[in-house]
This record gives C-alpha cells, sequence and structure tokens, in this order.
C-alpha cells in the first residue's frame, strides 16, 4: 500500500491529491492519510491548517486506516519512536528531500511525505486531475459574471503573493523572486505573444495592486475572502493565459486551465534556497515559460 500524507495549505494538498491520483492511475493501492489536519497534530503546527480539500465538490479518494499507517511508519508512541530509531530497517518511509523522486513509482509499500510541486510527477493526468478537482457553484454571483467575463476576452490571470512573504522569516525563503522587473517582462511576454490581452490581477493586498496597476487593461478580482478564497483558483483557471506568483495556489490555477493554447509562466525559483538549471526545469515543467527575478525571460 502507498499512503501519502496530505499537510499544509491548498497548493500542497492538491499536489498531494495529485500524486495520490497518479499512484491510482497507476493500479497501486494508494490512500490518503489525513491526520496531519485532526485537533490533536494542529496544536504542534505553526500555521494552523484546515484540510481544505473538503470544500471540494465531491472529490474522490480514499484515506488509510490508523494500523495500515502504523505498519508502515510506527505510531506516534514511545514505542513507535524507538521503532524509528532502533530499528529504521523496519520502517518504510519516504521524506521528499530533492525536486522530483522518480523512484518513488517503484514503491509497493511506502508511507510518502512531501509537499511534490513538481509538475512532472503528474503532469501526464492533468486532464484526469481537471475532471477529479470540481469546485461547488459559488454562491456569490459576482464569481460566475467574472468568469464569463474572462472567457470573452484574451484573459490572463496575474498573481501578485504578499502578505505572509513581507515576513521577514518568509521574506529570507521567498522574496525578491517575483520582483516588479519579473512582473514587468511576464505582462510584456504576454502582450507580445497575445496581443488585445487584459489582465486579471489576483493578490491578498489589493490595496497595492490597485495603486501599482491601473489603466483600462487591468482588473483588480477582489471578490473571495476567508475560506471562500479557494474559488481564485478556480477563477484563474477560466483565464486563457496565466502568470504565477512562487506559489502553489497560482500554480494551481494554470493547471487546471484547460486552454491548449495557453501561456503559462512562473518564476526561475520557487526558494531563494534553489538554483536555476534551464534543461532541468524545461523537462520538468513542460510547456512553461521562466523568468528570474531580474527580468530576465530564460
Amino acid at each position: 500500500m502507498i499512503i501519502i500524507q496530505a499537510a499544509g495549505g491548498l497548493g500542497n494538498q492538491l499536489q498531494q491529491y495529485a500524486l495520490y491520483r497518479k499512484f491510482v492511475r497507476m493500479g497501486k493501492e494508494a490512500r490518503l492519510d489525513l491526520s496531519w489536519f485532526s485537533d490533536e497534530n494542529q496544536k504542534e503546527v505553526l500555521k494552523k491548517r484546515e484540510l481544505e480539500l473538503a470544500y471540494f465538490d465531491r472529490l474522490i479518494y480514499e484515506t488509510c486506516h490508523p494500523e495500515d499507517k502504523i505498519r508502515l511508519i510506527g505510531s506516534n508512541t514511545l514505542s513507535g519512536r524507538l521503532r524509528r530509531k532502533l530499528m529504521p530497517f523496519t520502517v518504510h518511509w519516504f521524506k521528499e528531500s530533492g525536486m522530483y523522486h522518480p523512484e518513488i513509482f517503484d514503491f509497493e509499500d511506502m508511507y510518502i511525505s512531501g509537499y511534490f510541486a513538481c509538475e512532472k510527477y503528474y503532469s501526464d493526468i492533468l486532464y484526469d486531475l481537471r475532471e477529479k478537482i470540481q469546485f461547488p457553484v459559488s454562491s456569490n454571483p459576482l464569481n460566475r459574471e467574472m468568469a464569463q467575463a474572462m472567457k470573452e476576452r484574451n484573459s490572463v490571470s496575474v498573481h501578485i503573493r504578499r502578505g505572509d512573504y513581507l515576513d521577514s522569516e518568509n521574506a529570507a525563503m521567498f522574496g525578491n523572486i517575483c520582483t516588479d522587473r519579473y512582473y514587468e517582462t511576464a505582462i510584456n511576454l504576454v502582450r507580445e505573444l497575445s496581443p488585445g490581452a487584459h489582465f486579471y490581477l489576483f493578490s491578498d493586498d489589493t490595496a497595492y495592486v490597485s495603486q501599482k496597476y491601473q489603466g483600462p487593461e487591468y482588473t483588480v478580482v477582489d471578490i473571495n475572502h476567508g475560506k471562500d478564497s479557494f474559488y481564485d483558483i478556480w477563477l484563474m483557471s477560466q483565464c486563457r493565459h496565466n502568470i504565477c506568483a512562487n506559489s502553489t495556489f497560482s500554480f494551481w490555477g494554470a493547471r487546471l486551465n484547460g486552454n491548449e493554447d495557453k501561456i503559462m509562466i512562473r518564476p526561475t525559483i520557487h526558494k531563494n534556497s534553489q538554483m536555476f538549471v534551464k534543461k532541468e526545469m524545461e523537462g520538468l515543467w513542460q510547456g512553461w515559460k521562466f523568468i528570474d527575478p531580474y527580468g530576465k525571460l530564460e
């Protein structure tokens, strides 16, 4: 049995679900472990999260039984911790440590934890994911009206994440990647490749983007808040093209976009600790265009 731990925010949960679906499509017995979101476990994490996979409409998945998890990696009791320390050969636990681990697809009996943002893990089943990941109909008619407007014009989503990325700790890891130069080059590239583009701006700082991007070619999206924020992924997916931040949230807006001629733009790196190797990234993120923090198209 393959058990995949679900953890983190919405974008990460979707990636873990995507990896789960990949194993299912391969014909392997796979389950999701949702215990990270239990009240007991959430007491121990710095930033509390909800199981946002539950927000989607009839999302299909199977969860593991506690005894299946214990069989693979032991319990959270003292005996389980001792097992992991003293008898590691009895523990079947794979922890993500790099960008892409193709060896995981050879596993038959393993507990897998990680975020698995690399698109190559599930790029070949994105058609299946678009079918499975269904958003419930929004009670806010503005979402439907904006989606219709997006379909009627040459629409481009632009995700500008600020908020927690401006905190000192997060800024060291995620800051100064999607710079003004990054967005300037990305927007100009779309203008060149797809004339007449209209840019829909998604941000957790709408006051900033409203001041920064003014003119008839821009629309600031400020409809969804709180639990309804996940509808912004749906709106991004309704656009013809997508300019992403270094954020799995906007990656999924582009992934769920079914337009065959879409332009997808992302930063060269997700974290400041990463190195960009063009040939490698082109293989792992096929069809994407990469722009570095200095505004250089790679």
